[in-house]
């Protein structure tokens, strides 16, 4: 059949875009556990793309349970992907941070920091990466650097 398995360490919700962009990565599903606010930011990506995808609710503590409980959920409930985002005009925007197969990292240079976004949105059905250019010295006045960038490398 041509299957093939890449395993992921972190990182889930851009795996579950990739999994939605399947043209573009060639991925066709993702499975695995993550996070309930990971599930809830990856399912308003991939309603955006036009994708589908479940989630079942599990916890891991008691102190987990009780607040599941208390807002109405119930323990191993199959949820689709309108009951993790019911909106039906989604926005989404995600700036890479590290580099990944996703989205490009942050990268400083001497006069500016370069980052990499995905902006989605589900009425149009547009697709948008956008490379922008941060000039340093307005970074640097609004204290927006980490307290040391030299060079291509924060220290």
């Amino acid at each position: 059949m041509g299957a093939r398995i890449r395993l992921i360490s972190d990182g889930d919700v851009a795996g579950a875009i990739m999994s939605a962009l399947e043209t573009k990565t060639g991925m066709h599903v993702m499975m695995g556990s993550g996070g309930a606010t990971e599930g809830v930011i990856a399912a308003c990506a991939v309603k955006a793309l036009g994708g589908d995808m479940q989630g079942r609710l599990l916890v891991t503590s008691e102190q987990e349970r009780t607040k599941a409980v208390s807002e109405g959920h119930v323990e191993g409930t199959i949820l689709g992907i309108d009951d993790l985002c019911s909106g039906r005009n989604i926005f989404f925007a995600a700036t890479g941070i590290t580099g990944g197969e996703l989205l490009n990292g942050v990268r400083y240079e001497e006069y500016y920091a370069f980052t990499h976004s995905m902006v989605l949105r589900s009425a149009s059905g547009t697709m948008r990466f956008v490379e922008a250019y941060h000039l340093m010295s307005n970074l640097r006045a609004k204290g927006m650097l980490p307290e040391q960038v030299v060079l291509g490398m924060t220290v």
